[in-house]
């Protein structure tokens, strides 16, 4: 999807309207202008990568978000200061954080992952002692340290997770809201929280308790699908040594573009995900 695609298919991103006409170029971008409202603007506007200068490196940097590259790597290979590579990679990051898919199909798996809290960039004020490097938990599961990821997945591999205030079935609800209905059948775990969402949406609920072990009269009932996704999911996150809190989201939106974009990951649609024209949205455009 280009840049005049998806201003045809989302409109005025100042009032939405779709009468919309061409208003030459500015430094090498092509404006618009819309008719109900007079406005002129560029498929970058009300984007995070509006007002990002030096354009010519975003290609580069999209191809190091790819790879996966540290700050100090990123930044060396753009060509550009690690803190401008630092703000860089949470602009780059605003769209694909929130783009989700907005209904998972057929039998959905579901489970709770947990990651370490981290006060990661902050100098001052810490409610504990800084760890080092990110450090490790000092308890697995459920506990005060660690903070729960819901992530649930569709066996055609759509994607969603949530940061969860508590591993609580209000919370899920809150979270899985729209997204997992009485259509679908859900797998879990057999925790309570996940069950009794399911049983208050009226939703079809299966627990597995062993998962990786299904039984041989019902093979297809398993969490391999979202507990592969976990692992791949913290492997990938170890290379950062700790992932603030606050910014957990948006690295959640990074490994969930990645795995959505597949093998038509490129430095080009790395920049329409970031320009809000990632895959899950591009479906419901």
């Amino acid at each position: 999807m280009s840049g005049h695609e998806r201003v045809e298919s989302q409109g005025c991103p100042h009032c939405a309207g779709r009468e919309i006409v061409g208003w030459g170029r500015s430094r090498s971008v092509a404006r618009f202008r819309c008719k109900s409202c007079g406005r002129t603007f560029n498929a970058l506007t009300q984007t995070p990568m509006a007002h990002l200068r030096k354009r010519e490196c975003w290609l580069d940097h999209a191809q190091a978000m790819i790879e996966g590259k540290s700050l100090a790597k990123t930044a060396q290979f753009c060509g550009v200061h690690p803190t401008t590579a630092f703000r860089w990679r949470h602009r780059f990051l605003g769209a694909p954080a929130a783009d989700k898919p907005r209904k998972l199909e057929g039998v959905v798996e579901a489970d709770e992952t947990f990651i370490l809290e981290s006060f990661k960039g902050r100098w001052s004020d810490l409610p504990r002692k800084a760890r080092k490097r990110g450090g490790s938990a000092r308890h697995r599961g459920l506990h005060p340290d660690n903070i729960p990821v819901l992530v649930a997945r569709d066996r055609k591999g759509a994607t969603f997770d949530a940061v969860l205030l508590q591993d609580d079935s209000a919370s899920i609800g809150a979270a899985l809201a729209g997204v997992v209905t009485c259509e679908n059948h859900l797998i879990g775990d057999g925790g309570k929280p996940l069950a009794a969402f399911a049983r208050k949406a009226k939703i079809p609920f299966h627990a597995v308790p062993s998962p990786g072990k299904p039984a041989p009269e019902a093979p297809h009932l398993h969490l391999n699908n979202v507990n592969a996704y976990h692992s791949r999911l913290k492997q990938w996150l170890s290379r950062f040594h700790g992932v603030a809190t606050k910014n957990l989201p948006n690295y959640l939106g990074w490994r969930r573009a990645l795995e959505a974009w597949d093998r038509q990951i490129t430095p080009q649609n790395w920049i329409k995900s970031a320009i809000g024209a990632g895959p899950y949205q591009q479906l419901t455009l």
